[in-house]
Parts: structure tokens; C-alpha cells; sequence
């Protein structure tokens, strides 16, 4: 099966050797996606929600790209810093799907690139 790299303007270029998407067949694995603004390349300030929505609008940008929209993400994977952000972090993401909601998994981590606070990849089925 073909692989095929997507790419947009509208998130942050990817900041080591990956793509911000592949797709293979009629999934498209979203790389992780940091708080970047992708007019600047730069960490966004405001806290940890103020990263969250940028993080979903950058994979929101990165699925629209393949054709597809985040309400089409079957499964997320949520990297955080902090798990005592774990709540904020679910308050936000709720406003940017719906139910059914998708399969998720929240690591804590020790550091994220660009000390970045979070960091989420998603797999999306067109």
C-alpha cells in the first residue's frame, strides 16, 4: 500500500525528520503536534490552555489537509508534563469533538520538546 505524506501551511513545519501526516489506505497518522504557532515557529504563551487549543488547531489544520476533520479522530494520545492538568486538558479538548468520542491515551512525561507543557498525536480515519 502507498504511502502519502501530508503537509499544510496552517501548523507548525515539523521540527526533526517526520511528516506532519501520513496517510496509508484511508488512515492518516497525525504526528504529535507541541504549541507552536505556525507563523512564527514559536511556543505559544498563555499557560497550559492556551497550548491545548493550539495544539488542536494545529492537527485540526494537519487533518483538513488530508481531507478529513478532527470529529474524525479515532484514537488521541496526549503527552502532559503535569497530570495535575489532566482536567483542563479534557475541558478543552470537549470543545473541539463530540460523542462519539474517540479512544485516548494520557502519558506523563518528564519533558516535551521546546519545553512545551503538552503535546497530542492523533490517528484519523477518512
Amino acid at each position: 500500500m502507498s504511502r502519502t505524506i501530508i503537509s499544510t501551511e496552517n501548523a507548525p513545519k515539523a521540527i526533526g525528520p517526520y511528516s506532519q501526516a501520513v496517510q496509508v489506505g484511508s488512515t492518516v497518522y497525525m504526528s504529535g503536534q507541541i504549541a507552536l504557532d505556525p507563523a512564527t515557529g514559536e511556543l505559544v504563551e498563555g499557560g497550559i490552555e492556551a497550548e491545548t487549543r493550539r495544539v488542536l488547531d494545529n492537527l485540526t489544520a494537519v487533518a483538513q489537509a488530508a481531507g478529513g476533520e478532527l470529529s474524525s479522530v479515532v484514537k488521541f494520545t496526549i503527552y502532559l508534563r503535569d497530570l495535575s492538568q489532566f482536567l483542563v486538558v479534557n475541558h478543552i479538548m470537549a470543545e473541539y469533538v463530540d460523542e462519539p468520542f474517540p479512544a485516548r491515551a494520557t502519558v506523563g512525561v518528564a519533558a516535551l520538546p521546546r519545553g512545551a507543557a503538552v503535546e497530542i498525536d492523533g490517528i484519523l480515519e477518512l
